[in-house]
């Protein structure tokens, strides 16, 4: 059996692999703390970025919230829900108390003007104060003839038609004496319903106590002109409140 010989050179070779062992050894604990340097940069930053964007966040809403609060504008007749109860408020002052008198008319005449809303319609646009119809000159009347018994005749020809604007006139008399506009809707409806087989059913149109129109059939009575159940009922209502808007606007006679 041949003795082993320690040699220069296996020394060296030892050696060596020893301090490549030892090199690898210290090469990869410094690269794992490196990364994790770099991984705890990498956090820091990103939560810095977070916080960052937050805080604008936070900034826009805030200025959007500032700027809807100075832009709002209240109107003339606003309902809003404050915690399950609701607040009118009125030419931008929130109703209370009791109104007074001019206070119940301002009311009155804001949900007159929202109720052709409900009917499917626009309102119409505030007419100016009515001028009263020229007078005309009606033709010179016949010198009267001398009572004769006449002999029978055929029919005589019918005499010019010089009652209708009478008539006509006398209605626009008739109507601008109404208290408000709901009366003088209902003024044209019973015109109109005179001529159709609706005239014996009771239908009439009456202002309710805020301002709004009920509608009565008989012993009937209807919120709106649209909860009335018969389709040609509703249409003459309608027809009027066109005919009564035609009368009431200047330059659609």
């Amino acid at each position: 059996m041949e003795e082993f010989t320690f040699t220069p050179q296996l020394g060296l070779i030892i050696g060596g692999l020893v301090g490549l062992l030892i090199g690898w050894v210290i090469g990869f604990f410094d690269s794992n703390n490196r990364t994790e340097k770099k991984i705890r940069a990498a956090e820091a930053n990103a939560e810095i970025a977070i916080k960052e964007a937050e805080k604008k966040i936070a900034e826009a809403s805030q200025q959007f919230a500032q700027s809807t609060a100075t832009q709002d504008d209240p109107g003339l007749l606003r309902l809003k829900n404050e915690g399950g109860r609701y607040a009118l408020e009125m030419d931008g002052t929130q109703i209370s108390s009791a109104l007074s008198a001019d206070g119940k008319k301002r009311l009155i005449e804001l949900l007159t003007a929202i109720r052709p809303y409900l009917e499917g319609g626009l309102p119409p646009q505030p007419a100016p104060a009515p001028v009263a119809p020229q007078q005309k000159t009606p033709p010179a009347a016949p010198p009267p003839a001398a009572k004769v018994s006449p002999p029978p005749a055929p029919a005589p020809s019918p005499a010019p038609v010089t009652d209708a604007p009478e008539v006509k006139k006398s209605d626009e008399e008739k109507i601008s004496k109404t208290l408000s506009i709901v009366n003088q809707i209902d003024t044209v409806l019973q015109e109109r319903l005179l001529k159709t087989s609706f005239a014996k059913r009771g239908i009439r149109l009456s202002e309710s106590s805020f301002g709004g129109v009920e509608v009565y059939v008989g012993l009937e009575k209807f919120e709106s002109i649209d909860d009335v159940p018969d389709a040609e009922i509703k249409a003459v209502i309608r027809a009027a409140i066109a005919e009564w808007e035609k009368r009431t606007t200047p330059g659609m006679n």
